[in-house]
């Protein structure tokens, strides 16, 4: 239902707006809410003004365009609330002197992408000299005003403009003020600030007021300094409100426009689009102080009662509502104004809209780095070059295939203007592929031809029949996107930074929203809703969500998480919550998907020359970065001209690293292996190129037998499953069976049917022979995108390979759109050529059913390929040098996975070597029978690499004198606290000598009262002798919280396991509902109650499977039931979907074993 438009009488443009999307914490509402609410209220222009950024402007943009293609006459104009001081350098002086005093508090950040306006401190007079900023209006007129725009946000960013806040000052404006115009702000603006500073005080330090012609003496000061810099565009800004001290303002700022003839505008200062947002607002500020240091205006729970309590209204007022307010507010506070200054200060804001601000959008012309390409030719003409040097060095210079399908890449590629991407691209790699290993290949970018010659990716498509149409289509508008796996990507950025400077290369931005969850919780504690109720709410509607969300879609398998609106469908316990507490319901509404906090893009990086003339950078704890997102639910770089490069870490590259690292070490006689000898090893012995991709060895040994210690893509119990029934035998076979192991193909049956086909080929029949040659790898299975897209091109009538790549897009599309009627269209010219090459109409319908039937289910080739073919790198390194594999797995794996990888080298007869002061060392080490592997310092939580150093390079320690009184070791790195950790974590047992009684005692004397002389030394072991040793507990604590480590070993013994595996009773992380009896060792037991009042546990235990699970024990009696935290047990349990494993009767099902 749509409301007709206002027809406000008195013309007027909101030239003072904020939105969420800059203001956070501060405003709600992104960009289009405010601009389609100004159109429905009757306005043509709004100008947007966030605090002290533009990260709101591509919103805006983006809308804009939108609005005119709707054919909308409204006008996008673009600004900032920027936060100025007279002089950087004087306040940083003061700064400086003020920080030196007093040291900041510890994990203080000064640079941050967001910063939560704090409204109160910005309208009183701020004695915090470090905080000190006032507002400033900045409009730009032109796109050369814009381009000053983003040069100030740009350098307000920068370390010395920031604290807190970003600042500029008099001398910056000088310098970027062609092209802007400025406006005195609110009760926090400059003007503000000679008002504030002429408060007077009364002696309780409380504000009585203000002398009015100091304040005044100050503002024709500022008047001077802004004019001179600004001209006839400076400003004096009015606002409508109770707040006695903003009519005081007014005041003053109508006396410089009667001294000065500044003119004057009124505006809205709106922060929410629409009349009702105004209480959602409130809270909205107040979850944005939860947690931190509250101001005293946030220290209510409270919400204001009514709108008039506040004091304002900030949503886009037109002129009419403006007059009103005008005449409402000024009334209420007793001062009295002149009407007709008034109505002009609001027509002149339509004047400045219409007639000194140009109608225009940023110059969004795609920026790509100009120094990709060689002086003296065109970036066609270089990627040319370089394609066909690199044809050259694979071998293929004179293969016509091969030079065939290369110029059509480059024509298609020069086509669409996209050479200087694959130019930057190459860079990037080339760069990459010196510090670091890189990946074969991700995504579609592999079916390029171009991408492999010049060295981004590493799988020769030809050789596949990867395809460059699924990549790009010859009729393409957006810009490729490469996918591209790193080692290292945090140091790959860096590296390109300090090479090509941070205003070429800057990451991109992530802006987190609010989400279900934490809005529930957050909005229910500040209405007092007990805790528990909430919990009970948010621990369960997920899990009642997500079937009916599954079975919606079709998904009978697989992880799928409910969105938002699917959650509040089908959770009965949240939509009984939403119904009791409805203020909570109608907040959640609102606020869910506002921004709570940036971050950073996991890979994305944008590269050009000058990127802050061109976007208003902000900063992240240290880090310039993009104001706007690109990524699936957001494209704002893009159409604003920036394209983004995607740098993706991935661990297996690391893995692999470390594992040529051992494999040098240990059979080459590299003692200490550089990078270069690990990428020369890589190069001739593991690129895709070179490695036998077809040894059988490697598919029987590892795939076929299941031996999957850290084998890329393979982690997965139900993927292992998978493959050890498929039996891979090549590349393509395990690109289908990851392509297959996904929520879709698994629902559908599809792996069981592969299975089965797979193992009888002479079952499956083919209806054509071109269907036979594009599907007998798969063994008659569409699996690939692109054996649709191939099938459709050869058997249809003039069906071009982009069409058929198109199918995989519309082939799920029906009714009248645009994707439906390219649908219609294919298939005609598909069942025209069927039958042209002897294929029955019948037959033709039912292969193209076939084609709708898989497109829901096809993945993409050149993706399945690259990955499998670094998951047989992975199985070719634990097949020839097992040893090398595991440590540089356990080396990789993270701390949450530890002991699960540490288990699965066990289950490869590898022994594990505890800590050891003299044989451990950085990383997880190999004795020299390769039976071994030896755990290093560094799983010790605590100790640095400064200290591991100290250590390793000081070796062998016969007595604990020679490390702790060692000369060469410096104290400092070597402290108590390392002392401590090593100590309790056994790392130090073997230099526990006779003269300690045990551990506990060892401890004592040499780490809790550190000796600096072997006289103190001595002292401690008499004094701490009857400490004696730890007990069992003691030990096993120590080494779980100190190495992240469960001692398997030390707690069930080899006897029990084996009488536990003849009696068939697993451990509890391999489930099976047909057993009902498991063991497990409780680690935790926490108390609980029901809603009536009866004891209940949640007990949390492990086992060797390295699963943590958790046991609901109900009717305990604490006094009398008892359970033995880590100790074994087996026990007889209840399972279900809602609670998991749970028992009745604890003294009855729970048996100690040992």
């Amino acid at each position: 239902m749509t409301t007709e438009r206002s027809e406000p009488g008195i013309l007027f443009a909101g030239l003072h707006a904020h939105s969420v999307a800059g203001s956070i914490f501060d405003a709600i509402g992104h960009p289009p809410e405010h601009m389609d609410f100004a159109y429905q209220n009757g306005m043509d222009a709004l100008a947007l003004t966030d605090h002290g950024n533009m990260n709101g402007l591509a919103g805006q943009v983006l809308h804009a365009k939108k609005m005119q293609a709707e054919g909308k006459d409204f006008k996008s104009i673009f600004g900032l609330e920027a936060y100025f001081i007279p002089s950087i350098s004087e306040w940083r002086e003061e700064y400086d002197r003020v920080r030196a005093e007093k040291k900041a508090k510890k994990g203080e950040e000064d640079v941050s992408g967001t910063t939560v306006e704090d409204e109160g401190a910005s309208k009183r007079a701020v004695k915090n000299s470090l905080n000190r900023r006032r507002h400033l209006v900045l409009l730009a007129q032109s796109q050369q005003g814009l381009e000053n725009l983003f040069r100030l946000v740009s350098e307000s960013y920068k370390p010395g403009n920031f604290y807190r806040y970003p600042r500029i000052d008099y001398e910056m404006l000088s310098k970027y003020s062609d092209g802007v115009i400025a406006a005195s702000a609110c009760l926090g603006g400059v003007y503000a600030g000679n008002y504030w500073e002429a408060s007077i005080y009364d002696e309780e330090g409380k504000r009585a007021g203000y002398d009015k012609e100091v304040a005044l003496a100050s503002m024709r000061k500022t008047t001077k300094r802004m004019m001179s810099i600004f001209g006839d565009r400076w400003y004096g800004e009015l606002q409508w409100n109770s707040i006695p001290e903003q009519h005081e303002l007014n005041q003053c700022i109508v006396q410089m426009h009667k001294e000065f003839d500044i003119p004057l505008i009124s505006t809205a200062d709106s922060h929410y689009p629409n009349r009702d947002a105004w209480k959602d607002r409130e809270l909205y500020k107040r979850l944005g102080w939860l947690g931190k240091g509250k101001p005293d205006w946030a220290d209510s729970t409270e919400l204001p009662a009514s709108v008039e309590e506040i004091g304002y209204e900030l949503y886009p007022k037109n002129g009419d509502e403006m007059f009103e307010a005008y005449k409402k507010y000024s009334a209420q506070a007793g001062h009295q104004y002149d009407d007709d200054l008034v109505l002009n200060s609001l027509t002149e804001t339509y004047h400045i809209a219409h007639t000194r601000i140009d109608s225009f959008f940023p110059d969004a012309t795609v920026r790509l780095p100009d120094f990709v390409v060689p002086d003296g030719v065109t970036a066609a003409q270089a990627l040319t070059k370089m394609c066909f040097e690199g044809l050259r060095a694979i071998g293929q210079k004179n293969n016509t295939e091969y030079i065939s399908r290369l110029n059509h890449e480059l024509a298609v590629i020069e086509d669409r203007g996209f050479s200087k991407y694959f130019l930057t691209m190459r860079a990037i790699a080339d760069r990459a592929n010196d510090m670091m290993l890189t990946g074969p290949g991700r995504g579609s970018a592999a079916g390029a031809l171009v991408a492999y010659v010049l060295g981004i990716t590493q799988i020769d498509p030809l050789k596949y029949g990867l395809l460059f149409s699924r990549f790009l289509r010859s009729d393409a508008k957006d810009y490729p996107d490469i996918d591209y796996d790193v080692a290292e990507p945090m140091y790959l950025k860096e590296q390109l930074v300090e090479a090509w400077g941070d205003t070429t290369v800057v990451p991109i931005s992530n802006w987190n929203t609010l989400q279900l969850r934490s809005l529930i919780k957050d909005i229910s504690k500040l209405y007092s809703i007990p805790f528990t109720e909430v919990n009970a709410v948010t621990g369960k509607m997920l899990r009642e969500a997500t079937p009916a969300a599954k079975k919606a879609h079709g998904i009978t398998a697989g992880v799928y998480v409910p969105t938002f609106e699917e959650v509040k469908q089908h959770s009965k316990s949240l939509q009984e919550f939403l119904q009791k507490h409805s203020n909570v319901a109608d907040h959640i509404n609102v606020l869910y998907g506002q921004v709570r906090s940036c971050s950073r893009h996991a890979g994305g990086v944008v590269i050009a020359e000058e990127l802050d003339k061109y976007m208003p950078l902000i900063n992240s704890k240290g880090v310039r970065q993009t104001p706007w997102s690109e990524g699936q639910n957001v494209r704002h770089l893009e159409p604003m001209g920036f394209i983004k490069f995607d740098l993706l870490g991935l661990s297996t590259l690391r893995m692999i690293e470390g594992a040529i690292r051992h494999v040098l070490k240990r059979h080459h006689g590299v003692e200490d292996p550089t990078y270069k000898e690990i990428k020369e090893y890589y190069d001739n012995k593991l690129h895709p190129d070179k490695v036998d991709l077809n040894d059988q060895n490697v598919y029987e040994n590892i795939f076929h037998a299941g031996k999957w210690a850290g084998v890329f893509q393979f982690t997965e119990a139900g993927a292992q499953d998978f493959c050890k029934r498929a039996k891979p035998r090549s590349i393509i076979d395990l690109a289908a069976i990851t392509s297959i192991y996904r929520p879709g193909p698994l629902s559908a049956g599809v792996d069981r049917s592969y299975v089965a086909a797979k193992e009888n080929p002479l079952d499956v029949k083919y209806l054509h022979p071109l269907v036979e040659e594009h599907t007998k790898e798969t063994h008659g299975f569409l699996i690939f995108q692109e054996q649709i897209a191939m099938l459709a091109h050869k058997l249809g009538k003039d069906v071009s390979l982009d069409e058929g790549n198109l199918l995989r897009k519309v082939l799920t599309k029906k009714g009248t759109g645009k994707g439906a009627k390219a649908k219609r269209k294919i298939r005609e010219k598909f069942v025209t050529g069927c039958v042209e090459k002897g294929i029955r109409m019948e037959k033709a319908g039912k292969l193209w059913q076939t084609f709708e039937y898989f497109s829901g289910y096809g993945f993409n080739k050149s993706h399945a390929v690259s990955y499998c073919v670094l998951s047989y790198q992975c199985a070719w390194l634990l097949n020839y040098y097992p040893a090398e594999w595991v440590a540089a797995f356990l080396d990789k794996e993270p701390e949450t996975r530890k002991e699960r990888a540490i288990n699965i080298a066990k289950s490869l007869h590898f022994e594990i070597q505890g800590l050891d002061i003299n044989t451990s060392g950085k990383v997880w080490e190999i004795s020299k029978d390769g039976k071994t592997l030896i755990q290093p310092l560094s799983s010790c939580k605590g100790i640095g690499e400064a200290a591991i150093e100290q250590i390793v390079s000081n070796r062998p320690y016969n007595t604990i004198e020679e490390l702790i009184f060692n000369e060469n070791i410096v104290y400092s790195k070597v402290n108590k606290r390392v002392l401590d950790i090593l100590a309790r974590s056994g790392t130090l047992d073997k230099l526990i000598d006779s003269r300690f009684t045990g551990a506990k005692h060892f401890w004592s004397a040499i780490a809790v009262d550190r000796p600096r002389n072997q006289k103190k030394l001595d002292e401690n072991i008499d004094v701490y002798r009857p400490e004696g040793d730890f007990n069992d507990e003691e030990k096993i604590e120590y080494l779980v919280n100190l190495t992240g480590v469960f001692p398997m070993e030390r707690v069930i013994t080899g006897d029990v396991l084996r009488k536990l595996q003849d009696l068939h009773v697993p451990p509890l992380g391999e489930y099976d509902p047909s057993l009902l009896v498991f063991w497990f060792i409780p680690r935790k037991i926490i108390p609980k109650k029901t809603k009536k009042g009866k004891d209940y546990w949640i007990v949390e235990c492990i086992d060797d499977t390295s699963t943590t699970t958790r046991i609901r024990c109900w009717g305990v009696d604490p006094k009398r039931d008892k359970i033995h935290l880590n100790h074994p047990y087996m026990a007889k349990l209840d399972y279900s979907p809602d609670w998991g494993f749970s028992t009745r009767a604890v003294g009855r099902t729970f048996r100690l074993l040992g």
